[in-house]
């Protein structure tokens, strides 16, 4: 079994912030309040996911909570679905790390909180789908991140060893998922709040992904 280096998606592998704010702004929208939130300003929230957007946008206006997170979520996924990929691009650098690891023998995957369907079909439809050997969802299996089955069950789709994997991620998330998992995590900082990303004491971090290769060698071999 190969080593494996597993990636998050969204603000790791691809900026999706742009896509995932237009969606969130949609339900907003047809609630009659406006777009509520703002790119430059929310990125960092809308990379945590579609229920961290809306509870903030609910949050800066009156009368609004919970129940219509839960109400409009459904709405937020059928908008992104349709619009997916208008804004959103891979990291720089990202692809070319990743054939640069291939080349050393690992098994490369994904392991998203992002719906499997979604992450399907953004990744195909950026073209990259087929540079990875794994792809696990927030729905693919009972349990998500941070769960460590969701990180080995990505890994064993893959053909790796979970003993000698490592998670590439963004965020507390991910940073705990491989903890529970017994594995290293290298968080990028190049996404939003690289200054919250730098006190989460993961086992390394990289700025750019020219600098993914030796850490991956140094904490997996």
């Amino acid at each position: 079994m190969k080593r494996t280096v597993i990636f998050d998606l969204d603000g790791t592998l691809a900026d999706t912030s742009g896509d995932l704010i237009a969606a969130a702004n949609t339900c907003f929208r047809g609630l009659g309040l406006g777009d509520l939130l703002d790119h430059s300003q929310d990125a960092a929230t809308a990379l945590r996911g579609g229920r961290a957007m809306l509870r903030l946008g609910f949050s800066r206006v009156d009368g609004f909570g919970e129940a219509e997170v839960d109400a409009q979520y459904p709405v937020l996924l059928a908008a992104y679905a349709e619009d997916i990929d208008t804004h959103t691009v891979m990291y720089p650098g990202a692809l070319d790390a990743i054939e640069r690891l291939k080349l050393e023998d690992y098994a490369i995957g994904i392991a998203t909180n992002k719906p499997q369907g979604l992450a399907e079909t953004l990744m195909t439809s950026l073209g990259v789908r087929d540079v990875f050997a794994s792809l696990i969802g927030a729905d693919t299996l009972p349990v998500r991140k941070p769960d460590p089955e969701h990180h080995f069950e990505a890994v064993r789709r893959a053909g790796g060893d979970p003993k000698r994997s490592l998670l590439v991620g963004d965020t507390a998330t991910d940073r705990d998922t491989s903890r529970n998992a017994g594995v290293p995590s290298v968080l990028v900082t190049f996404g939003p709040g690289r200054d919250e990303v730098l006190k989460l004491n993961a086992e390394a971090t990289i700025d750019s992904y020219e600098e993914l290769d030796a850490v991956v060698a140094r904490l997996i071999g």
